[in-house]
């Protein structure tokens, strides 16, 4: 089969099968365009919960089909491909959690939304990298243990410094790979174009960005700005997709190390797989974590 007869199965059989496909931003053009929403994780969770249909395949990783299970726990949620983890999510797991509660007793566990549910469970509130700042500056709390990404927490305690902030030496792996000398290589090649970065980048590559944002925030500042180029400081998708929707304008990738390798897993084919019954793994959470889970995302939703 060709990609395209691919994708028109797959749109003839969601139709048929009742089910919703959402495609995170970091997914490959193919998905994106036989997708019902495509955004970020928490967004996407949001979106499906809102939608009629009692079937949904969310085309990411692990963590974001449990957060869409959360939000739609009537509904059927599947991962098209079992494999596709985020090592950021995984590498911290409630055991660590609990040592790092009782070393630093009397903080408020804030929890980015790329952890596990069962992670989830253990934290005050969840925050999206687009939230975090607000969610945290309402905490009345003023002491706050930022788990697990310490960049994306170190990009909020400086629009805080009144409150004190631990973190966990985690982060993700491939916005960790990104130097300075990269952001600096990039910003000489391109001379004109402004630097857009994700918050998950070290520090003193978010501090050469001129816009700092999520990954639905950067592209939406692409598609707005009346600049003409621009070094995206986050998946290569996006540069990709960028070009595809505005033709007009010039992205460039601030380095070849930022793929992600888990979110490439999908393919057309898992999809297809999963509607045609044969593939793919359905999104099983118990009763436990889902009430704890979605206490701390409630709370998030509840500060705004």
């Amino acid at each position: 089969m060709t990609i395209k007869e691919i994708q028109e199965e797959i749109i003839r059989l969601k139709k048929e099968k009742d089910f919703c496909i959402l495609a995170h931003a970091y997914q490959g053009h193919e998905i994106l365009e036989v997708a019902d929403y495509m955004g970020d994780s928490y967004g996407l969770s949001v979106e499906a919960s809102k939608d009629s249909r009692k079937n949904i395949i969310m085309c990411g990783v692990r963590f974001m089909a449990e957060t869409c299970k959360i939000l739609s726990s009537d509904k059927k949620v599947y991962l098209p491909n079992p494999e596709a983890g985020c090592p950021m999510a995984e590498q911290m797991n409630l055991e660590t959690l609990n040592e790092m509660k009782k070393k630093y007793p009397g903080y408020a566990v804030v929890a980015y939304i790329n952890t596990t549910s069962e992670l989830k469970t253990a934290c005050d509130v969840c925050v999206t990298s687009s939230s975090a700042v607000q969610i945290c500056s309402k905490l009345d709390n003023d002491k706050i243990l930022f788990i697990p990404d310490p960049n994306l927490g170190n990009y909020v305690q400086k629009q805080m410094p009144e409150k004190e902030f631990v973190f966990f030496n985690g982060g993700c792996p491939r916005h960790l790979a990104v130097t300075l000398d990269d952001a600096l290589k990039a910003k000489e090649l391109h001379p004109h174009a402004e630097l857009l970065v994700h918050p998950e980048c070290r520090p003193d590559v978010v501090a050469e960005a001129d816009y700092v944002g999520s990954t639905t925030g950067i592209m939406a500042y692409a598609r707005k700005s009346e600049k003409k180029e621009f070094i995206i400081g986050t998946e290569h998708s996006i540069v990709e997709h960028l070009q595809y929707e505005c033709p007009d304008k010039m992205f460039y990738p601030i380095s070849s190390k930022l793929m992600c390798h888990n979110m490439k897993l999908t393919t057309l084919v898992d999809i297809l797989n999963v509607l045609k019954g044969t593939g793919g793994e359905e999104i099983v959470l118990s009763d436990e974590v889902m009430e704890g889970a979605s206490r701390c995302i409630n709370r998030m939703i509840a500060l705004g």
